[in-house]
């Protein structure tokens, strides 16, 4: 890995050494520090009150019930795995509204991909039997699955409401936050045609992923993905134009003041302007992309086949759950193979990404186990088409967005030099005796066009200084002919 080519791009700072740039996607320091009792260590004082909890519950607590037992100790397991997460674990890349946070996600996304690979080596009727004795409803709970591909032909007013549900709802919500993530239209775009793309393929393994083709073209790519994505990105479009300057709360005297800045703790320490392909992209960044493109797609179908297999509701909160962390700690994730990709002084993926990489593909090991009996009904000539059509698509997609990012710097030299060259004519133009009028004249005569390609001629060693008709034709074209 540490052969590949990568190009620059603006996070690169052109330090030689690797180490730094890692460290603040992995362990991204604190700046500004309000409130320093809140940033202290307190290890001793976590241990003293932990222990003590601890002796308190052992020695009260009545053990008779095995369940409880189980349950107690369990639950106890995780309390102190997450003061250890605290105490060690890297915060990431965010520090916001506290780095402690930020370690406890990372503990408890860590629980998460261990209980998967404990799992994989358990039978499928005893995961059933963890999950009837965590949650006992799921025992005579059926699967309720909508149909959505029924009398496509018909077409009113009143069926397109029905299909707004919680789940259009989901679709609106998830792809504002989605565009907030990865900030980039054509991304955004290409993951989201891509999934209906997949929900095609396994349609024939998962029924509600059958649809009408208007309910999958216009509700879901273009209402609800679309304005989803509309939404998240101008929500990006204002952050980015915020300064963010941030005062001590102990400089606040009001106290309102001081709830508002206690609020506001909650809310991003700054705003990264953030360029996935940029010119100097290489073909590396392309298929770097194109891997998150892939990516996604098989976060989304672990999601739909995990709920499946093991018959999951849903709006269930196992369901619900695995979602909200899912979506937590893709944010970090996201941001440390950013700087992974973009950054060619950053040698290794940060740990959180890592982790969450882990656990999409222990979850999709999971569903090829547990689900043997759906996974033989697949036509593996759709899977391979859909294989196929995902890593084609996703390249061509990501290449062709990457042109235009040229394209668009390009023109934007070509403006910028187009006005540094009327800059110069007007500066020739006001020092009237200073030789290179004729030439100037002739530049502007073109009306500005030629200043695309070349820069203009130099002044004649014969040429005079023009005359006053010359020097008011010469303002006139330029006023005129010369527009940018």
């Amino acid at each position: 890995m540490a052969g590949r080519s990568r190009s620059p791009s603006c996070c690169s700072t052109g330090s030689e050494d690797g180490s730094d740039h890692f460290w603040t996607i992995n362990e991204h320091p604190v700046d500004d520090i309000s409130l320093e009792f809140f940033y202290k260590p307190h290890t001793i004082t976590l241990l003293t009150i932990s222990t003590l909890g601890l002796l308190y519950s052992a020695l009260t607590r009545s053990d008779s019930v095995p369940e409880a037992n189980v349950w107690s100790g369990f639950c106890c397991v995780v309390f102190f795995f997450l003061i250890i997460s605290v105490l060690t674990f890297p915060n990431g890349p965010f520090t916001r509204p506290h780095p402690a946070v930020w370690r406890i996600v990372f503990g408890i996304s860590l629980i998460y991909f261990l209980s998967l690979v404990f799992a994989i080596y358990q039978k499928y009727s005893d995961v059933k039997e963890v999950m009837y004795w965590l949650y006992p409803g799921l025992r005579d709970w059926k699967p309720d699955e909508k149909e959505y591909a029924v009398n496509c032909s018909q077409i009113t007013t009143a069926r397109l409401w029905s299909h707004m549900d919680i789940f259009a709802v989901g679709h609106f919500c998830g792809w504002a936050m989605k565009a907030l993530l990865v900030r980039h239209y054509g991304i955004c775009w290409t993951i989201s045609v891509m999934w209906e793309v997949s929900e095609m393929a396994f349609a024939h393994l998962l029924p509600n992923f059958a649809e009408c083709w208007w309910d999958a073209i216009v509700l879901d790519v273009l209402l609800c993905n679309g304005l989803g994505i509309w939404l998240g990105m101008y929500i990006c479009r204002k952050l980015e134009m915020r300064n963010y300057r941030w005062e001590s709360i102990k400089d606040i005297d009001s106290t309102t003041g001081k709830i508002r800045r206690a609020l506001m703790q909650f809310t991003p320490a700054s705003w990264t302007h953030i360029r996935w392909l940029d010119p100097n992209s290489t073909y590396m960044r392309v298929v770097a992309v194109s891997i998150l493109v892939i990516m996604w797609q098989l976060v989304e179908l672990n999601s739909f086949f995990l709920k499946h297999i093991f018959v999951v509701g849903p709006s269930h909160p196992l369901c619900i759950g695995r979602l909200i962390l899912i979506a937590v700690i893709s944010a970090p994730s996201i941001r440390q193979f950013y700087s992974y990709v973009t950054d060619t002084q950053c040698k290794r993926v940060g740990t959180q990404c890592w982790v969450f990489c882990a656990i999409t593909f222990t979850e999709f090991i999971v569903c090829v186990k547990f689900g043997a009996q759906i996974f033989k009904q697949t036509q593996m000539l759709y899977v391979l088409y859909w294989l196929i059509f995902q890593m084609i698509s996703s390249i061509l997609c990501i290449y062709g967005c990457a042109i235009l990012a040229k394209q668009g710097k390009r023109k934007e030299m070509d403006i910028v030099k187009l006005r540094r060259n009327i800059k110069k004519a007007k500066d020739q133009l006001q020092a009237g005796g200073g030789g290179g009028g004729d030439s100037a004249r002739n530049w502007a005569t073109n009306g500005g066009q030629s200043l695309r390609h070349q820069a203009p001629p130099p002044p004649s060693a014969a040429a005079k200084s023009p005359t006053k008709q010359n020097s008011s034709e010469l303002k006139r074209r330029l006023q005129n002919g010369v527009t940018f």
